[in-house]
């Protein structure tokens, strides 16, 4: 690969071209993830879309680059992870607090998130993605992506990596048609009795989830079947015993306590696995610091750094995280003011820039991590934004000493307010680290992604407000006052406010977060058992059994299978006359199936949005839904045993 900094002139990277383009994808991506968040409670990974739309429009440019691509594909993927602002800010509205969202305060909120997400992110790259043995699976994949596309048809192998998306790709947009259409189910779900309770067993039919599998590896899939046996074998016939009435609905019931009881408990686990996780990575990522500190003053004494090597000098990094406190404080002036709440405004203000200060840097090294270990597109953020409620709700509470059953709702909506500017640091922090893997894997320069994220944190800011207006004017959010049948069920959202709400309502049952504490602590135990035992050739992260635990079974079901897949595939790969070359053929089978499935998100959501229904693509009648069921599970067995055995013919015939 050409280095960024060959040959007498500097190769192309963050040029305008990239930057208008990344913020045009940016714009519309983000609107429709925004949406289809709100209508659906799903959003899609925009990254590697983006990599191939660029790809495919400045193909046509002269002098087109590999990291001016992969500029692009950094600035759109803000769309992806910003517009998560959903799963808090509705609650403002959900609990009469908001009217609406005022344009510029819910920009500027959003703004200075996602830009303290990219500053916390920058020592965090030297710890967690140069210094660590994580597989980012998804920044892997739009890696290559990049690089098939970027050097198509020079060599043989480039022509069989190509053509090895391309069919994964098929694959897996075809099998998300045939879900959207109804013809195929996209997920099979049994709810069932086990004594006196019930559990349920569901998987969905992601090809996606598959290839994300086969990327992350069998260490990470065996902690999320651990925490899905707890959670599922265990706990919830546990909770449900005793606890579904005569009559009920019982996958409702059993999905309601799943929701309400299972998942804090997994909420629980991870809060205590990403504490841990935090303690062990506090090394590296001082490491991290001093050493962008040394290579800021070798640059300064005029010695050649290499270019894989420069961030953000660590001085700006600081400068604008401290600076940034300043638009956070008038934000949160403005909020209180005016309100019953407003005598304690020193103490509330003083208290949310500090935790903003640290919490954000713990919380950025956490959601980073989870990138690392599924992917930012699969990471539970959602469960992250829980802890972090949870946490402000406590010393906010704790800060007005007894003045919280007096002013409640003004309490709750200064909670959801300070955790939303928290959450933005999570979300981008989580994609952040996601695209400075790409851009480690293509050769592109570090500070110029971080601005280039910076860029695209700017456009999702611009465009996000107006959207959340039009949602509220057009539909509501369930709950609000006045709400219709046809309201948003913005469930995230939802849960976010009843857990401050039963902070300052003395009603959060502690007794669920502290059993998942004290399992995540024993799985803590059992991994340094493990890792010292056999001297670190097994693991089982904590942090990925809590997301186990937290994660529907639909997903946590079907990333261990593309685990297994991946390690069989890599054994037989190993026996081939090219070894390095069948795996890497592996690793473009799991990024098509990746790709294929994005791609298609991202027509699905415009589609959503220009019909106005969720359904938009429905062919065939309700009626039909449990043919749909046996024909999915047969279908998404025979395409996944078929792409990968067409992969293996293809490696064999080219080998003779």
């Amino acid at each position: 690969m050409t280095s960024p900094t060959s040959g007498t002139k500097p190769i192309r990277e963050l040029t305008l071209r990239a930057i208008i383009l990344g913020g045009i994808i940016t714009l519309v991506f983000t609107a429709a993830n925004v949406y289809l968040g709100l209508k659906v409670g799903l959003t899609f990974a925009t990254s590697i879309p983006a990599a191939v739309i660029s790809m495919a429009i400045l193909r046509r440019f002269s002098h087109h680059t590999i990291v001016e691509n992969n500029v692009v594909q950094t600035i759109a993927s803000a769309a992806g992870t910003l517009s998560a602002i959903i799963f808090v800010l509705p609650g403002l509205v959900m609990i009469g607090w908001w009217s609406g969202f005022p344009y510029w305060t819910t920009a500027a909120l959003c703004a200075v998130g996602g830009i303290l997400g990219v500053t916390y992110s920058v020592p965090l790259r030297r710890a967690l993605v140069t210094g660590s043995d994580l597989p980012f699976p998804e920044g892997v994949a739009a890696a290559e992506v990049l690089k098939v596309g970027d050097e198509q048809g020079s060599d043989e192998e480039n022509k069989l990596g190509l053509r090895t998306i391309v069919w994964g790709s098929v694959a897996s947009a075809g099998m998300a048609i045939l879900t959207a259409i109804k013809v195929v189910a996209g997920e099979v779900a049994t709810v069932f009795r086990v004594g006196a309770g019930g559990t349920m067993i569901s998987g969905s039919m992601s090809l996606a989830l598959i290839g994300v599998g086969h990327l992350v590896g069998m260490s990470v899939g065996i902690a999320m079947i651990v925490g899905l046996i707890i959670s599922y074998g265990v706990l919830l016939p546990m909770k449900s015993a005793g606890n579904i009435p005569g009559g009920a609905d019982l996958e409702e019931t059993i999905s309601g306590i799943f929701s309400h009881d299972v998942r804090f408990i997994g909420a629980g686990a991870m809060a205590i696995a990403a504490v841990w996780t935090l303690l062990k990575i506090i090394g590296p990522v001082v490491r991290g610091i001093k050493e962008s500190l040394a290579a800021g003053r070798h640059r300064k004494a005029g010695e050649a750094i290499d270019i894989s090597e420069r961030d953000i000098p660590f001085p700006v990094v600081v400068g604008v995280t401290l600076a940034s406190m300043l638009p956070i404080g008038v934000l949160l002036w403005l909020f209180v003011k005016d309100t019953d709440i407003t005598h304690h405004m020193p103490t509330l203000i003083a208290i949310s820039i500090v935790y903003v200060l640290l919490v954000g840097l713990v919380v950025a090294s956490i959601t980073g991590y989870m990138a690392g270990l599924i992917g930012a597109s699969n990471s539970p953020v959602s469960g992250v934004g829980i802890i972090v409620v949870l946490t402000a709700a406590l010393l906010i509470k704790l800060a007005v000493n007894g003045d919280s059953g007096s002013n409640p709702t003004a309490l709750v909506a200064y909670t959801l307010f300070t955790a939303a500017v928290v959450f933005g640091i999570a979300t981008i922090s989580n994609d952040n680290l996601q695209d400075l893997k790409t851009g480690q894997k293509v050769g592109a320069t570090p500070w110029k992604q971080q601005v280039a994220l910076i860029i695209g944190v700017l456009f999702g800011a611009a465009i996000i407000p107006p959207v959340l207006q039009l949602m509220m004017n057009g539909f509501g959010f369930a709950g609000m006052p006045g709400a219709g049948p046809e309201a948003l069920a913005a469930p995230q959202a939802a849960l976010m406010s009843s857990v401050s709400q039963g902070i300052f309502g003395n009603s959060l049952d502690w007794g669920l977060i502290g059993l998942g504490a004290a399992i995540g602590a024993v799985v803590i135990v059992i991994n340094e058992v493990l890792q010292v035992a056999t001297k670190k050739k097994y693991s089982l992260p904590p942090l990925a059994v809590g997301m186990g635990m937290y994660l529907p079974i639909a997903l946590t079901l079907v990333i261990p299978i593309g685990a297994l897949l991946g390690m069989i595939y890599n054994k037989w790969a190993d026996r081939q006359a090219k070894p390095e070359l069948s795996r890497r053929l592996g690793v473009l089978l799991a990024t098509g199936l990746i790709v294929g499935e994005s791609l298609f998100g991202v027509v699905n959501a415009g589609l959503i949005g220009a019909l106005g229904d969720g359904d938009a693509l429905a062919l065939v009648p309700e009626s039909f839904a449990p043919v749909a069921q046996w024909l999915g599970i047969i279908l998404f067995a025979v395409t996944i045993l078929g792409i990968y055995r067409w992969l293996q013919k293809l490696i064999e015939k080219n080998a003779r």
